[in-house]
């Protein structure tokens, strides 16, 4: 729902910068460009992507492929091809395109300038290529779909240079329901570039979804009831208007963004908030007005004083524009439990909250993946304390920090006698302690192979038979598991078992490493009042500057013990947190990336990447006599990357 313009523009300069960082160490400075642009080229990164040269690999659907994507896909085109010629009306001899792309990236459908067109299909842009993050790297369809969010990506803001001379706005396309169906998207030539561009591509999406809300919720097929919201009557109607599905039970269970917008939800929020909780009005006053007289009109006030208009449709009355309503801020609509306690603002971090409410009270485990230190533990204890298991056990084990000869028993326990030093009375373990809770099974990644195999029967079957024999015992536990590896390369690899991946692996969320979060201040401040709850503390501002830049490599964790520290090194009367109370060691990192940073802004970059980039390799290959490990640790790259590049400088031997 958010959107989102890179800046008003990147500056071209900082841009070369960046990519001079990341070719030459593979990392990038905080602040040195936005960080939502940051995050998509460090995934662009991740996923072997070159920023120069061309980028082989990325699909292209065959003609019958691309039919039969246009066929599962036939409701959305349908409804867009009308409004993409619409759009490309308003955008006529402004060299640009109208393009239509699906959730996995492809593009269905497009029309515009013949000469931009012939342009673009250089570049592939053109229906049946796949525009997909990681196969294309930071672009406007690609990127609104991983962020779920309309953007600008202009010119250099691509991460291959070669698509440079484009300039995109983007817009997602959801269901009635919050699902994800596809992006609506201008590109044309950079050079005509307009900040209304954006605005326009979302007011054709806006259209797109109106159409799709109805055809979900046909009066003459769906028995709930509509609702038209807008803040003034003459708005209802309209584009502008929001549009609220209701189930006959009160809950609600389709809208548009504007709605959600009037309301204060979020798309997780269908399914789970009643028309109650944000309406002076009940679900059965609504539905004996539409019964009664569609010309009945009322008019509810409140404290805040903000009135909403509201149109009702039901399958008994078609067309019933009678009531005046108020949105009424009940706390309900937006929980105020464990879950609503850690979400500080970041918009990564507060989609996995969403998500992850939609499952908590269903039997579907959580798979919980981010760096060490994100915060894994505190997310699924948070879960828990939200959900209807609150009032029984979480029970924490990590994986990786039991040896491996005590870990079965640790887990499934055992019996008296079971094995040499077992307690006499035997051990029931942490699964059965965990039964009626929440198992929280952290470093999954780390556990042994031939643990996997029993872990596995356990899901499979619901019960544990003890070490030592004994009746196998039922158990009853939501699972949360938590990771830094990346799984699948361990099942390639050998590691881990597919077949025990696909049992937990219900639901993955991805939690942000805290140099990508945008609520770096908001969690500062909120772990001061934590540890300091009665003694108000701010941070000098050069310091705070120098803490949201730093990249903190032990991400949450790092930074809530770098603040007890500094809070139990400040005097009586001190209030305000700066150099002196941080450790020595972390205080000499600060102060020497400042110093770096200033050294590398004085430096005059070359033009051409790949000549920066093989001379930042043969600088550190001679500071090491020709080491490559050691060349690979100071450039921050892999060795294998390493090797990549010696070859296409002709040094591979």
């Amino acid at each position: 729902m958010p959107s989102s313009v890179y800046s008003e523009r990147t500056v071209p300069a900082a841009l070369r910068r960046a990519r001079w960082h990341l070719m030459s160490a593979g990392a990038l400075p905080p602040d040195l460009i936005p960080a939502e642009l940051q995050r998509s080229w460090l995934r662009s990164w991740d996923a072997g992507l070159q920023p120069c040269g061309r980028t082989p690999g990325a699909p292209h659907a065959s003609g019958a492929q691309l039919a039969r994507a246009l066929e599962q896909q036939r409701e959305l085109v349908a409804y867009a091809r009308p409004v993409m010629e619409f759009l490309l009306e308003q955008t006529r001899e402004t060299d640009s395109m109208v393009v239509l792309a699906g959730t996995d990236g492809m593009l269905l459908h497009a029309s515009g300038d013949p000469q931009f067109m012939g342009r673009a299909e250089r570049v592939a842009l053109r229906p049946g290529a796949t525009w997909s993050e990681q196969y294309r790297g930071t672009n406007a369809i690609g990127t609104a779909l991983t962020d779920d969010r309309a953007l600008v990506v202009h010119a250099q803001e691509h991460f291959l240079e070669r698509n440079g001379f484009l300039t995109c706005a983007a817009a997602p396309i959801h269901a009635a329901d919050g699902r994800l169906l596809g992006v609506l998207d201008v590109s044309g030539d950079h050079r005509g570039y307009h900040r209304h561009t954006l605005a326009l591509v979302r007011s054709a999406v806006r259209m797109i979804e109106h159409r799709l809300f109805d055809t979900r919720h046909d009066p003459r097929h769906w028995s709930g009831l509509r609702l038209r919201l807008h803040a003034q009557p003459e708005g209802l109607g309209t584009v502008t208007e929001g549009l609220l599905a209701v189930r006959e039970d009160g809950l609600l269970v389709g809208a548009s963004v504007t709605a959600l917008q009037l309301l204060g939800l979020q798309w997780g929020d269908l399914g789970a908030v009643r028309i109650e909780q944000v309406l002076v009005e009940s679900m059965h006053q609504l539905l004996e007005w539409c019964q009664r007289s569609p010309a009945v009109a009322r008019l509810v006030h409140t404290v805040a004083g903000h009135t909403l208009w509201v149109k009702t449709e039901t399958g008994r009355v078609l067309q019933g524009s009678f009531s005046i309503s108020q949105v009424h801020k009940d706390t309900a609509a937006v929980p105020e439990d464990a879950l609503a306690r850690i979400d500080t603002g970041d918009a990564t971090l507060r989609s996995a909250i969403a998500r992850a409410r939609k499952v908590v009270d269903k039997p579907i485990p959580l798979l919980l993946q981010g760096e060490s230190g994100v915060g894994k533990e505190v997310f699924a204890r948070a879960l828990h304390q939200s959900g209807p298991r609150q009032h029984k056990p979480f029970v924490a084990v990590n994986c990786a920090a039991l040896p491996e000869s005590l870990i079965e028993a640790e887990l499934f326990g055992y019996q008296s006698g079971a094995f040499t030093g077992a307690r006499r009375e035997g051990a029931p373990g942490r699964v059965r302690e965990a039964d009626g809770g929440t198992l929280f099974l952290d470093e999954i990644g780390d556990m042994p192979l031939s643990l996997q195999a029993r872990l596995l029967r356990v899901l499979q079957d619901r019960e544990v038979t003890p070490l030592g024999g004994g009746k196998p015992i039922a158990v009853d536990f939501a699972l949360v598991c938590a990771t830094h590896r990346h799984l699948p390369r361990e099942i390639q690899e050998g590691r881990f078992r597919e077949d025990l991946y696909y049992r937990l692996n219900g639901l993955t969320l991805c939690l942000p490493a805290l140099r990508e979060r945008t609520d770096f201040d908001h969690l500062l401040d909120s772990h001061l009042q934590n540890l300091m709850p009665h003694r108000p503390l701010t941070v000098a501002t050069e310091l705070r500057q120098r803490l949201r830049s730093y990249p903190w490599p032990g991400n949450v964790r790092q930074l809530a013990s770098a603040l007890r520290t500094a809070c139990a090194l400040l005097d009586a009367q001190e209030s305000v947190i700066d150099w002196h109370h941080l450790p020595d060691d972390l205080a000499l990192e600060l102060r020497s990336q400042s110093t770096a940073e200033q050294s590398a802004s004085q430096v005059e970059l070359p033009s051409d990447l790949r000549t920066l980039s093989h001379q930042s390799i043969a600088r550190a290959l001679q500071s090491c006599a020709g080491n490559h490990s050691e060349a690979a640790r100071i450039l921050g790259i892999g060795r294998s990357t390493l090797y990549r590049k010696l070859r296409e400088m002709g040094m591979a031997h």
